[in-house]
């Protein structure tokens, strides 16, 4: 008879051996443990996750810390590239690299002071002309609102008005707060100058040494492509900023003739203004660089101002389509629409010194990868060259559409 339980039913298990105890089955991996408790490897990636997201964060912070120190390093190289021809030159001639770059930027310097100070010497001229002059011209507006308007003002009373004006005197109080701000912030361009002078000096005093010590942890291999690519950025880099400068040189003469010609002062500061801004803020510079002859042309007589923008117009039609390409085929060939989509790029990352540093930039990236980027043949195809006229493309869309396919008859006409 077989064996039952408490219910009548019969038992389906084998009972297990006395002494025994039935075997447990084993845990898929991973799965939590009978007890609850957590697996092995859950506390250690909680902690790497955790310390990887501390790492970001601090990496974060110290990269918007040290973004300006950056942003002035960028600038040293891209000018340490610039004058690296000349201090080359000058020190295969046997003049020692630190020597030969401390007179490269001795001379910059000296230029950049001078026009500075010209340029602020013709400012301050303006400026107290201005001062001077304007009783004569506050005596003209009153005498033309009280013939137009049937007015009784006079000058002394507009005066004290001025002077009593709340208007007035919220503006000298914002006036004088800010002159600390303006301070901190001329004090605070200084010590950027002084930067980038600095790194400048080391990156092109030192280029050697940071060659050799920028290959010395690369395999030879690597080693030639860097130094292609810091030779191309070299030569496009200064071919840039010479093609620049003689361009300037071109235009601040021939706007310096015009203006001598109309009698406008201070000609030779302006014709060095509007070279030096016209080629070095690209695109909009020419225009930028007219507004300040064109306003001084205008106190001498409006139709000289008319004169220069006329004369600002055609130089820059002369410059875009004769000169530049002429002068920059060998040094920084680039497609006009891809400069200036460099230049917005290089703007709204960098602001003003990416306008400065995209042009070359992207030249140098341009004829690194021309390098190594292959090229074919082009097909004789008259497509190639915009002509699509018929006879030269082949059969038109709706000849193709409707052509009969081969090995198929095509259908009788019906009588």
């Amino acid at each position: 008879m077989a064996p039952t339980d408490e219910d009548n039913e019969p038992l389906t298990r084998d009972a297990a051996p006395t002494g025994t105890t039935p075997s447990e089955r084993p845990t898929a991996p991973g799965a939590v443990a009978a007890g609850g408790r957590m697996p092995r490897w859950l506390p250690r990636a909680m902690v790497l996750a955790l310390a990887l997201i501390a790492a970001f964060q601090l990496g974060s912070w110290a990269f918007h810390q040290l973004t300006g120190l950056l942003i002035n390093v960028l600038i040293a190289f891209f000018l340490a590239l610039a004058i690296e021809p000349a201090v080359s030159r000058m020190a295969a001639r046997g003049m020692r690299r630190g020597l030969a770059t401390f007179l490269v930027f001795l001379g910059l310097t000296v230029a950049v002071a001078g026009f500075v100070t010209l340029l602020g010497s013709m400012l301050a001229g303006q400026i107290i002309k201005m001062v001077e002059g304007f009783p004569n011209y506050l005596d003209s507006l009153i005498n033309w609102i009280n013939e137009s308007f049937h007015t009784e003002l006079r000058r002394v009373d507009v005066q004290e008005g001025l002077l009593h004006s709340d208007w007035l005197r919220k503006y000298a109080q914002n006036s004088a707060a800010g002159v600390l701000d303006v301070s901190a912030q001329v004090l605070g361009g200084l010590f950027q100058l002084l930067t980038v002078g600095l790194f400048s000096f080391y990156f092109a005093a030192d280029g050697p040494r940071l060659r050799r010590a920028l290959c010395s942890v690369l395999p030879p291999a690597r080693q030639a492509e860097v130094l292609r690519a810091w030779e191309i950025a070299v030569d496009k880099t200064g071919g840039y900023l010479y093609s620049r400068g003689l361009m300037a040189l071109i235009s601040g003469i021939a706007h310096y003739i015009l203006l001598q010609a109309l009698g406008v002062p201070y000609a030779p500061v302006l014709g060095v203004w509007v070279g030096l801004v016209s080629q070095f803020i690209p695109t909009i510079g020419t225009y930028l660089a007219g507004a300040l002859p064109m306003l001084i042309a205008f106190t001498v007589d409006p139709w000289y101002a008319v004169w220069v923008l006329v004369f600002v117009v055609v130089y820059q039609q002369f410059e875009n389509y004769m000169l530049q390409p002429k002068l920059t085929a060998r040094t920084v060939d680039i497609h006009p629409a891809v400069a200036f989509g460099s230049v917005i790029a290089g703007t709204a990352l960098l602001g003003a010194v990416g306008a400065l540093i995209s042009i070359p930039a992207v030249a140098t990236l341009q004829a690194f990868l021309g390098a190594y980027v292959k090229r074919y043949a082009v097909t004789d195809d008259p497509r190639v060259h915009g002509h699509r006229g018929r006879g030269t493309g082949g059969p038109g869309v709706l000849a193709r559409t409707f052509r009969p396919r081969a090995g198929r008859p095509e259908p009788e006409e019906s009588s």
